[in-house]
């Protein structure tokens, strides 16, 4: 170390993470390069022409099934689930904030679910409504179970949100005559804005991705990663592989807007502080 040399564990580790980025990314980028083939592509090297033949053919219906349909129903779910998810979150933060009898259980009570396996938990709910009479549907039995997976994470990041909150600033607004309603619209949630777009990226990618939980409430039109999961039994083109590349450009460009809008949040609070 004082001869400026690094140690042995150095070049260790970073070869261990070397390994561990290429096995994390090195399918991906496969599947990336694979998708933009010509007609003539197979579904393994070498690559054969570039063009963008396979993105048409997922979208035509020819052979790939209803990847528009479940493409749909995925954002529109994703969503439902993030509303639900962000508003049930920020009433949980604001709610225990002040200790109640009781709550204790009902804070394990909503993360309880964390626990079980995602399968059983769909198998539970299509269950329920079979024997409720109600026939499953992506819009009520999926957002029902998708929930379950989402609403723990969105408490929980809510709550670390909240442990930072400083009420003196609530205390100085009812101080100058707001109510409790302009309280929590005008100081509240617009200080808790960056945790509550964290609780939607949670809610919207969670719900976007989730397979397991809604396998079996779904009903008959399925989601985009059932979707998937059928086109792997009867698809042998590289469409699937285009269909994994538009996914993750969707998601990144989500993950992507998601930060930029929090670190906009940020500057332009720091903008307003030093003005005044």
């Amino acid at each position: 170390m004082k001869s400026g040399k690094r140690p042995w564990t150095f070049y260790v580790l970073g070869g261990l993470f070397v390994l561990y980025v290429a096995a994390l990314y090195g399918p991906m980028i496969c599947i990336y390069i694979l998708s933009f083939q010509d007609v003539r592509g197979g579904l393994v090297f070498p690559m054969k022409g570039f063009s963008l033949h396979w993105f048409d053919d997922l979208f035509s219906q020819v052979r790939t099934g209803d990847v528009k349909g479940s493409f749909q129903r995925s954002i529109m779910l994703a969503l439902l689930v993030t509303l639900v998810t962000v508003i049930v979150s920020f009433m949980a933060g604001m709610g225990f904030r002040q200790r109640f009898r009781g709550d204790g259980f009902v804070f394990y009570l909503m993360i309880g679910s964390l626990v079980a396996p995602g399968l059983v938990l769909s198998i539970g709910t299509g269950l329920l409504f079979q024997f409720s009479g109600v026939p499953t549907h992506w819009a009520t039995s999926g957002l029902g179970a998708q929930l379950s997976f989402t609403l723990p994470f969105g408490v929980l990041v809510m709550f670390a949100v909240m442990s930072r909150f400083d009420r003196s600033w609530e205390e100085a607004a009812r101080d100058l005559g707001a109510s409790a309603r302009q309280t929590t619209w005008m100081i509240v949630v617009p200080i808790l804005t960056p945790g509550l777009v964290a609780v939607a990226l949670f809610g919207f990618t969670l719900s976007y991705d989730e397979f397991a939980r809604t396998l079996q409430t779904a009903g008959p039109l399925n989601t985009l990663p059932l979707e998937i999961w059928s086109m792997t039994l009867n698809v042998t083109s590289p469409s699937l592989y285009a269909l994994g590349t538009v996914t993750t450009l969707l998601s990144f460009a989500i993950i992507a807007g998601s930060l930029y809008s929090i670190a906009a949040i940020q500057k332009r609070r720091a903008r307003r502080a030093t003005f005044r």
